[in-house]
């Protein structure tokens, strides 16, 4: 019984290592509290866990997470629908939300490219956005992809791409250290950032 326990325990310490910024230690602890949580407080995680995974998916609009065929943004009719903001992930999109002051549509890109990983346009799905454009009222595109080496390479694909729509296309600015990922940013330098994009 001893060996089945620890390889049970093993095994979910094994998968909370998987997850993004937890390691070998983190997961253990982790581990250990569920081990001695109540069993329904346990079970509970394991349903919101569940219900997240067959409740969620992606917005067919702009590919934020959403509980319905569109998220809340793309539903709310007091959204500036001239202005889209493009971000690599969904936690960049809440971060600028959070901050306040932008009320246009949001773009994600779930990704950014890379060619070394295999990830191309397709694998950003970049044509969802541009198919956006047409027969739109869009007027901007804010580009908010991280001040990366692959977040670059991804504005300037996208600039390429955009431009023949004749939409504005503009970057945020840089008050967001380079290699730091956006939805790390003070809400200060978030704003300061959206606020003084420019054109590329």
């Amino acid at each position: 019984m001893g060996i089945d326990n620890q390889g049970l325990l093993t095994r979910l310490i094994r998968e909370l290592v998987r997850l993004p910024g937890i390691g070998q230690k983190t997961a253990q602890r982790l581990a250990f509290h569920i081990l001695k949580a109540e069993k329904d407080d346990a079970l509970r995680l394991a349903e919101a866990i569940r219900a997240v995974k067959e409740g969620l998916s992606f917005c067919r609009q702009c590919r934020n997470i959403a509980e319905h065929e569109l998220c809340e943004f793309c539903v709310d009719p007091k959204r500036d629908r001239t202005k889209i903001l493009v971000v690599e992930e969904p936690s960049t999109l809440y971060a600028i939300e959070r901050a306040g002051g932008f009320r246009g549509l949001y773009h994600v890109l779930l990704g950014s490219l890379s060619p070394l990983d295999g990830i191309g346009p397709s694998e950003i799905r970049a044509q969802d956005l541009a198919d956006r454009l047409k027969d739109s009222e869009v007027e901007e595109v804010i580009l908010a992809t991280n001040p990366t080496i692959e977040g670059e390479a991804t504005a300037i694909y996208l600039t390429k791409l955009l431009k023949p729509f004749g939409v504005r296309v503009t970057r945020i600015a840089y008050g967001i250290p380079v290699g730091m990922d956006i939805e790390y940013a003070d809400e200060v330098t978030l704003l300061k950032s959206i606020e003084g994009r420019r054109d590329l």
